[in-house]
């Protein structure tokens, strides 16, 4: 988001061209050539709605680019002001070279050093009724202008900004920046929103022309980091304040590869670069006193320690040398020290940790602290516990608190150690460390523990050696060639590891190994690969990457496109058809899939059970899509869309499946196909869900087929039958007995309840609230809707909360929440979960209908109530007048509803009895039994 030469930051309008004189202190804008006459083009002049300003130095090769994706908008009414900073290079060729009538070229006769000085110039000719900025190695989105011209003339805002997408050139890969701060809404003002401060970019928005000329809005030509000032002025001006979630503005990040001048924003270990920023800061906090904004000082500086300072310590301070820590200090601390208390709020401890060492404590401390900002979290070497709370190092001080982490409370498996390598070396193929490991919570504190180098499969045995100052020593050696690699070699990486395994239980902990700041890299060469190992991201992680050099490495990729074309889907579908009519089936083959062949779950898992319970003649295979995890060892397995599994679909005389199976293969005349389906509730199904309820021909038709093929559906109730068969055209046979996996919650079992709690490392006494949300059809990954920390702060000390998310869905559970939730989006079994837990949190998903069964306590959080049921999914029942608890809008309503779940049982009987004769009526613990007699009979 940088020109190549500086940072293309904080975007004013230079005040002295809009008839204001500007403050003291400020340059005076350097005189620029004339405006370029361009030649006569094809295409047609178009009055601009829109001004976009490119500024740009010696950055010829990339101009030419963000140049194009301003002309390439989907709104053609825009024109392209170029601001060429004096540039020495190609930079006017280029410009000459785009034959387009909407850009026009301004020239700099002087560098000015900045952006505040190019951007003023560009204002200077600006006769749109809007503008935007753009630096010339960064790109727009096609439909940036024309959505924001939209949302800024909609909403009446004076300016509107939208979502930065940081495009990291090396992987390729998007990052969004906080995306929960561009949520779509209208803002009277910067007082409705302060985090709104955290959004510094003048690059992402499109302004009123007019509105900037009146809060005479200017750029200070004399600063770095001349976004930040720009942006508190902004926000200081505006009176209305429109903001979307898309991406609007791409910023590239290139790689430090010393192609292009490196910018200020990545400047970060340039000491001037410190003072620069902490300089813009002060600037900041002194506008908001002066304009009347004292009240949010304090939210402009929490923005100075989650960003401005945050990024120093990320990259900067881990590895710098203990003198430019020492400095780095000197020019923070004098800042830091006249932030507001309250500015404080809602900070990661660690930050805090870092202000209290950058104001009282050493340059080693600070780096300590800052590598356990990034990558992995590591902890810290020691710490101390007094009055129930967790403090930073030794000695207990306000400033060091980490209470709020929750380090010293995480189960075993999630526990945290400190691993630290002294010693790095090399001989040959040979590597050969020196690990110290701090146990800062006292983990192995009385309890016998075996320690393990893990390295890609590679486990070498450790012999810790406890020294006196209460950390472990530890030496481990390990030959390169001995670390197990594909038959055809590999390319890619590990981070090796040291394992602890509690002997009593066999429960593991893990965590990655530290290396020294500034350590160098170590290059080794074994047969057929080039190896590195090499200090990996700001908290200088240890790394070994594999780099295949041998001519077999070129057989995996040939084998690939062979496979890719023999084995295609188009070419198996084919075989498939014909094997149909060619083998006959195998009449005691039966093939099941539950999930998509995600797992042993289901009701084909216990429709399985019921067959082997009875010994029927009957041979099972199950479709897998991951492998053996989570399947009983004596289960025949195919890999689902293998050669083996196209084959078993054409032999097998039984189909039973709980989603659909691929739509692609026609059942085989004399196989029969039982459809179990995996849930039942109020959401949408069939051709009324989302995916097939528009008028799109192919997918219904495709749809209408593949439900064509089953001979026998299970029901599970009369309310199921009712919305299902017609939503999805089914005219077959109905076998509704209830559902097979809700045998086991109406009979219950204490046992698997222990064991759940046992392997979840849930301690005897507390309650397990189970939360399992549903996914959302059209925003993915929003399926999380309560607030962990909300709920973990108010229910810990009685509660623990298991997550299972939905199988389509990922959640990354914070460090610091995970104390009190266990992660179980990949437990092979839901219904275990359900016997272990006490209540159940849900929204919208099927998995009440199944939890009602147990007649446990039930809770929903509907917060997006009126989207989800008319513009997402979409749902039979209105969930608020038939749910068997309350229906909360909050995660605070959650946790008070919890609180009395004797009332909340009483209040909710009634509601309760009829959910369940809705939906359970047919659940009597007898279904596997009942549908095993009436499709399969005795196995023939």
């Amino acid at each position: 988001m940088e020109n190549s030469a500086v940072r293309s930051g904080d975007k004013s309008i230079g005040s002295a061209r809009y008839g204001s004189r500007p403050p003291d202190g400020v340059l005076a804008a350097v005189p620029v050539a004339p405006v370029r006459e361009r030649a006569e083009s094809r295409l047609p002049r178009i009055e601009p709605l829109v001004s976009v300003i490119v500024i740009s130095y010696n950055d010829a090769k990339r101009l030419a680019r963000a140049v194009t994706s301003v002309l390439g908008q989907s709104l053609r009414a825009l024109e392209v002001i170029v601001v060429d900073d004096a540039s020495t290079d190609g930079t006017a060729r280029v410009v000459e070279e785009i034959d387009d009538p909407r850009v026009r070229y301004v020239r700099r006769t002087v560098n000015s050093g900045g952006c505040g000085a190019p951007r003023n110039d560009g204002l200077a000719q600006v006769a749109a009724p809007y503008v935007m900025f753009l630096d010339s190695d960064d790109e727009l989105p096609r439909h940036a202008c024309k959505s924001m011209l939209t949302e800024i003339e909609r909403t009446g805002a004076d300016f509107v900004t939208g979502q930065v997408g940081r495009l990291f050139e090396e992987s390729g890969r998007t990052r969004r920046y906080y995306p929960g701060l561009y949520r779509r809404r209208v803002l009277g003002g910067i007082r409705e929103d302060p985090e709104m401060f955290l959004d510094c970019f003048s690059t992402n928005k499109l302004y009123r022309t007019a509105f900037l000329r009146r809060a005479g809005l200017w750029f200070r030509e004399d600063l770095h980091y001349e976004d930040h000032l720009w942006s508190a002025r902004l926000f200081c001006a505006a009176r209305r304040i429109a903001v979307v979630p898309w991406v609007v503005y791409l910023w590239r990040r290139t790689a430090e590869d010393g192609t292009y001048r490196r910018s200020i924003s990545r400047s970060l270990h340039e000491l001037g670069n410190v003072a620069d920023r902490v300089r813009a800061a002060v600037l900041c906090d002194r506008h908001l006193e002066s304009a009347g904004f004292d009240d949010l000082v304090a939210a402009r500086q929490r923005r100075f320690l989650r960003q401005d300072l945050r990024v120093y310590l990320n990259e900067a301070v881990p590895a710098a040398t203990l003198e430019w820590v020492e400095r780095f200090r000197g020019i923070v601390a004098p800042y830091l020290a006249g932030i507001r208390p309250e500015a404080y709020d809602g900070i990661d401890p660690i930050i805090r940790v870092c202000c209290h060492l950058i104001g009282d404590g050493t340059a080693q401390d600070l780096r300590v602290a800052a590598r356990s900002l990034t990558g992995p979290r590591a902890a810290p070497r020691r710490a101390v516990r007094v009055d129930g709370r967790t403090y930073w190092g030794p000695v207990p001080a306000p400033g060091l608190d980490i209470t709020a982490c929750h380090m010293a409370e995480l189960p075993f498996s999630a526990s945290r150690l400190r691993h630290e390598v002294e010693r790095l070396s090399a001989d040959g193929g040979r590597l050969a460390l020196t690990v110290r490991t701090y146990d800062p919570f006292g983990v192995l504190d009385g309890i016998e523990a075996v320690a393990h180098l893990s390295v890609r499969g590679l486990r070498k045995r450790l012999s810790p050696r406890r020294q006196a100052d209460g950390s472990y020593l530890s030496t481990a050696e390990f030959d390169i060639t001995d670390v197990p690699l594909p038959r055809f070699g590999f390319t890619g990486h590990c981070d090796p590891a040291i394992v602890v395994t509690r002997v009593d239980d066999g429960r593991r902990t893990r965590d990655v190994l530290l290396v020294p700041p500034g350590t160098g890299t170590i290059e080794l060469r074994i047969p057929g690969h080039e190896v590195t190992v090499r200090p990996e991201g700001g908290a200088a992680t240890l790394r070994v990457e594999w780099r295949c050099r041998s001519v077999r490495r070129h057989l995996p990729r040939l084998r690939r496109r062979l496979a890719r074309r023999l084995g295609s889907g188009t070419v198996k579908v084919a075989a498939y058809r014909a094997l149909i009519h060619l083998l006959p089936r195998r009449r005691d083959l039966v093939l099941f899939e539950a999930d998509a062949g995600k797992g042993y779950t289901g009701n084909p898992r216990y429709l399985h059970e019921e067959i082997l319970r009875r010994g029927l003649p009957l041979r099972a295979v199950w479709s897998t899509s991951k492998g053996r995890r989570g399947f009983p060892a004596d289960v025949a397995l195919v890999r689902r869309w293998s050669w083996r599994y196209v084959w078993t679909l054409a032999r097998a005389a039984y189909w039973v499946d709980s989603h659909n199976l691929p739509l692609s293969f026609p059942k085989p005349r004399g196989t029969r196909y039982l459809q179990t389906w995996h849930g039942q509730g109020i959401k949408s199904i069939g051709f009324d869900a989302p995916d097939l309820r528009g008028d799109f021909d192919v997918p219904r038709r495709r749809w209408r087929a593949a439900v064509a093929r089953w001979d026998a559906l299970v029901a599970p109730s009369a309310e199921f039958e009712r919305l299902f068969v017609p939503s999805n055209g089914y005219t077959g046979p109905v076998l509704r007995y209830g559902s097979p996996r809700c045998d086991v919650l109406v009979r219950g079992d204490a046992e698997t309840a222990r064991r759940v709690r046992a392997e979840l490392e849930i301690s005897e006494g507390r309650r397990v609230l189970l939360y399992a949300p549903t996914y959302r059809d059209h925003a993915k990954g929003t399926s999380v809707r309560a607030d962990l920390r909300t709920l973990a702060d108010a229910l810990a000390d009685e509660w623990v909360l298991i997550l299972r998310t939905h199988p389509t869905e990922k959640c990354v559970v914070p460090q610091d929440v995970r104390y009190f939730v266990r992660p179980a989006g990949t437990y092979p079994e839901i219904n275990d979960l359900m016997l272990a837990s006490d209540a159940l949190l849900t929204d919208y998903s099927s998995v009440m209908c199944d939890y009602a069964v147990t007649g446990k306590p039930m809770l929903f959080l509907i917060d997006d109530w009126e989207e989800y049921r008319r513009t997402g999914r979409g749902v039979y029942h209105d969930l608020p007048a038939i749910a068997p608890g309350p229906c909360a809008r909050t995660t605070e309503e959650v946790v008070e509803a919890l609180r009395d779940l004797d009332w909340l049982a009483e209040a909710y009987a009634d509601r309760y009895a009829a959910f369940r004769r809705m939906w359970c009526a047919d659940e009597n613990g007898d279904a596997a039994a009942r549908i095993v007699d009436a499709f399969f009979g005795q196995g023939r």
